[in-house]
Parts: structure tokens; C-alpha cells; sequence
């Protein structure tokens, strides 16, 4: 994990997926937001999934939405927790979609980056 560059030394779309994980998590009162974006620009927004039948990530959440809508590789992802960390399983997602190293930007409730992991 490496340390949070300066939030203004972010990419505007690196600001933007985290603003729009942020506004996820928001709206559905939910421990997570996450939003990732494809190759081609394209952005998927999600939420925590926690139904008795089904339970997903933010993260993986968004990762599904992008491969259902066609996705063929990401640049990036973000997500928006309370956590210190992510799961294995939510970094093992964006790397099947998006290849070893792709960066997912973890930020707490305010939005401020606290680190960027790259995916394995």
C-alpha cells in the first residue's frame, strides 16, 4: 500500500470515481461506495449489497456491473470506507478485469485518499 498523494495532485477522473463512490455510499446509507472506470472512460457506481440472499461488496459490486455492461479491462477504482483496508477477494476482482496493478484508491467518508493499493 503506498501513501495518499495530495488530494489536489489527483487526476480530476480519479477525483471524479471517488466523489461518485462517495455519493453512493451516501445515498444508500451504506458502509461502502465504490466506482470503477473502464477503458474506454466508461464509469460504473455501486454500493454495498446486503440482502439475507446475496452479499457484495461495494467494490465488487461495481466490478459486476462493469463486466455486465460489457467492460473488456479498467483503469481504476475507488472506493469509500470507513475500513483501513480491502479484502483480498475485492482486489482480486478489479485484477481479473482490469490486470495486476490496476490502482484502486481507497478513501474515507470525506473523501479524502488515504492510500491507492494496486490489485492482485
Amino acid at each position: 500500500m503506498s501513501e495518499a498523494p495530495e488530494a489536489a495532485a489527483l487526476d480530476p477522473e480519479d477525483r471524479k470515481i471517488i466523489t461518485l463512490a462517495r455519493s453512493a455510499r451516501a445515498r444508500n446509507q451504506v458502509p461502502e461506495g465504490a466506482a470503477v472506470r473502464d477503458d474506454t472512460g466508461r464509469t460504473y457506481v455501486a454500493a454495498t449489497v446486503a440482502l439475507d440472499s446475496l452479499r457484495l461488496s461495494a467494490l465488487r459490486t461495481a466490478v459486476a456491473m462493469a463486466v455486465a455492461s460489457g467492460a473488456g479491462s479498467l483503469e481504476a477504482a475507488a472506493v469509500v470506507s470507513g475500513a483501513d483496508g480491502l479484502p483480498a477477494d475485492d482486489l482480486a476482482a478489479v485484477s481479473d478485469l482490469g490486470g495486476p496493478g490496476t490502482p484502486v484508491l481507497l478513501a474515507g467518508p470525506d473523501g479524502t485518499l488515504r492510500a491507492t493499493i494496486p490489485a492482485s
